[in-house]
C-alpha cells in the first residue's frame, strides 16, 4: 500500500507520568511508523480533565508529554505535535457529534464502564469523551490510528459517529481506519490489570532507576506458579519468547532473581531515552507547540468550514 498521502494520528493523555504501558501501547508503535505517513501527534489535555483538576500539575504534564515525545524518537520537522486546547476546532466538534449519537449508545463503551467500576468519578465529560476522541480523529481526516486491542472500540465509535453524521448531512466526514500492530495490546501494570495512571499500577518510563526498581519489585506474583505471569509478560516487551523461556527456566520459583532481571533490562532499555530527555528545555516544547498547533490549524479548519456548511450554521 502507497502511505505517502495516508494521514496517521494520535494522541496522550498528560494525566501524569508516561509509563512503560504507554510507550509500548501507544508511542513505540507510533514512532516505528509515523514517517511513512503524514501524520499527527496530540496532546490530548481537554481529556486529561476528566482526571486532573490541579492547573499546575496539568501545565507541568503537558510540557512533560512533549518532552516525553521527543525523547522517544519523535521528530517534530517529520510530523505535527500538537495539544489539543489550542485548537478550538476539537470542541466544537466534539460537541456536534454528541448531538448525533443516543445516550445508550455512549452507555455502552467498555473505557467508560471499567473506570467507573474501579471507583473513578463517572462525570458528564468522561461519558461523552468518545465523541471528543471522535472529533480529534476526524478532524484531520485520518486514516489510520495506530492502536492497542483494547482501543478497538474507540475507532469503531468514531466510525459510527462520522457515518451517522454523513447519513444524515452528506459525504463530510473520512470515516478512519484502526491500524491494531503485531504485538501491541494491554500492557500489564504491577498488580496485573491492565497499566493506568488510573489504577496507580504503573512502571515510570523516565523514573530513576530506583524508582522502576521499587515499581518492579511490587508486581503482584502468584506463589503456587513456577513463573511470575505478570512480570514475564512485561519481560516479554524487552526480549523474545526463546530467550525468556531459557532465563525463567533456568530461574525457576525464584520471583526476586527474576524481578532483578527485569530492574537491568528494563533500565538498560530506558537509559537512552532518559539522556534525550534531559537535554529538552522549556523553550523547545513551547516552539514544538506553537508550530504544531498552527500546522494542526491548516487542516482541521478546513473540516470544521465544511461540518458548519453542511449542518447551516456556516
Amino acid at each position: 500500500m502507497n502511505t505517502t498521502n495516508k494521514r496517521l494520528l494520535t494522541g496522550l493523555q498528560p494525566s501524569g507520568d508516561l509509563h512503560i504501558g504507554n510507550y509500548f501501547g501507544a508511542l513505540k508503535p507510533y514512532v516505528d511508523t509515523y514517517e511513512q505517513y503524514e501524520s499527527f501527534i496530540m496532546v490530548a489535555d481537554y481529556h486529561a480533565l476528566t482526571s486532573v483538576q490541579n492547573p499546575e500539575i496539568l501545565r507541568s504534564n503537558i510540557h512533560n508529554v512533549v518532552r516525553d515525545y521527543l525523547a522517544a524518537g519523535v521528530d517534530p520537522a517529520k510530523c505535527v505535535i500538537f495539544r489539543q486546547s489550542d485548537n478550538q476546532d476539537h470542541t466544537e466538534l466534539g460537541w456536534i457529534l454528541n448531538c448525533m449519537v443516543t445516550v445508550p449508545f455512549l452507555m455502552q463503551a467498555h473505557a467508560y464502564k471499567d473506570k467507573v467500576a474501579n471507583g473513578i468519578e463517572p462525570s458528564a465529560g468522561l461519558f461523552a469523551y468518545p465523541m471528543l476522541q471522535a472529533a480529534d480523529i476526524v478532524l484531520y481526516e485520518t486514516d489510520f490510528v495506530p492502536a492497542g486491542e483494547d482501543q478497538r472500540q474507540h475507532i469503531e465509535y468514531t466510525r459510527e459517529a462520522a457515518g451517522k453524521f454523513n447519513r444524515a448531512y452528506g459525504e463530510v466526514l473520512k470515516e478512519p481506519k484502526e491500524m491494531i500492530l503485531d504485538g501491541v495490546g494491554v500492557v500489564p501494570g504491577t498488580d496485573g490489570r491492565k497499566m493506568s495512571k488510573s489504577y496507580k499500577n504503573t512502571i515510570p518510563l523516565f523514573g530513576t532507576p530506583e524508582e522502576v526498581e521499587k515499581a518492579v519489585k511490587s508486581i503482584v506474583t502468584d506463589s503456587a506458579s513456577d513463573k511470575p505471569e505478570h512480570v514475564y509478560a512485561i519481560h516479554s516487551l524487552l526480549k523474545s519468547s526463546s530467550e525468556l523461556d531459557s532465563l525463567y527456566e533456568e530461574n525457576k520459583g525464584h520471583y526476586g532473581d527474576l524481578k532483578k532481571l527485569l530492574v537491568e533490562d528494563l533500565n538498560t532499555f530506558l537509559q537512552p531515552m532518559r539522556e534525550r530527555r534531559q537535554q529538552i528545555t522549556d523553550e523547545d516544547v513551547r516552539q514544538v507547540l506553537k508550530d504544531g498547533a498552527k500546522r494542526a490549524k491548516e487542516v482541521s479548519n478546513k473540516t470544521l468550514a465544511n461540518v458548519r456548511l453542511a449542518i447551516g450554521i456556516d
